[in-house]
């Protein structure tokens, strides 16, 4: 998704929840790969019997530069999660099946807690989270999901996920370039990644950085991201778009080597 961070407008919703959200990246090699296929294939069909879980989409990723099939990378797979509460998913990273054979046959796995700070839009035609709070999105993320409350140790996500309209396709993947190589340079960005829930047409990213202040200054001050956010508005690119910041409540594991 072009807008990478999203400068949110002031429309946007600040939330309070008991969920918390999750994402998961496996980095696998050789055989694993093959593996990786297949449970993108049949873990789909395991995800009803899984307490606490209320909505998934197991992800391609890719290195998000261009967001078309040339980007994609075979070595690493992502779960995006949403659950009834942190138990749920502590419960499924100490015991589910499923959590355990993506570790056994990755060669690197990184997974996060993630705490919704301000989220718009929808994904699958559902909103992830209730109760939301009104108000200004840049006092409500750095307020946190509620009153007083921080991003524990500074560290927040953002995630952007859309639908593209197919006879947009090539007017949005030339916009993409300048705003990934604006973002390869700016300060407080500590990790990034192309998803995606097919190889075209159903793309986003992921990206971690060091406080709510890095995320600010790419999204508001960067002018390849703000040519990017008015050319969404102007075109309409996308027939369904979510995007969102979180708090990283928790994180194991490496992503490519490194801590997080």
């Amino acid at each position: 998704m072009v807008g990478e961070v999203a400068a949110l407008p002031v429309s946007s919703r600040s939330l309070r929840s008991t969920r918390v959200a999750s994402m998961h990246l496996h980095r696998v090699h050789g055989l694993g790969v093959a593996r990786a296929l297949l449970r993108m294939g049949t873990d789909r069909f395991r995800f009803g019997a899984v307490p606490g879980l209320e909505f998934v989409k197991l992800l391609g990723t890719g290195s998000g530069e261009t967001f078309g099939v040339r980007d994609a990378d075979l070595h690493r797979w992502g779960m995006f999660c949403v659950w009834s509460s942190s138990d749920a998913l502590a419960e499924f990273e100490s015991s589910s099946p499923i959590a355990q054979a993506w570790r056994n046959s990755a060669n690197e796995t990184w997974v996060a807690a993630l705490r919704p700070l301000v989220v718009k839009g929808m994904w699958s035609g559902r909103e992830l989270f209730e109760s939301p709070v009104r108000g200004s999105a840049r006092a409500g993320a750095s307020a946190g999901a509620g009153v007083g409350e921080t991003a524990p140790g500074g560290r927040v996500a953002a995630l952007t996920r859309a639908r593209i309209k197919p006879a947009q396709w090539r007017a949005f993947w030339s916009s993409v370039p300048p705003v990934a190589l604006s973002l390869q340079s700016t300060p407080g960005l500590l990790a990034r990644v192309g998803i995606g829930e097919a190889p075209v047409g159903l793309q986003g990213t992921f990206s971690v950085w060091e406080s709510m202040g890095a995320i600010d200054t790419f999204a508001y001050k960067s002018e390849a991201h703000r040519q990017a956010i008015r050319q969404t508005h102007a075109t309409g690119w996308y027939s369904e778009e979510m995007f969102g910041r979180f708090a990283i409540e928790w994180s194991s594991g490496t992503f490519d080597g490194r801590q997080l």
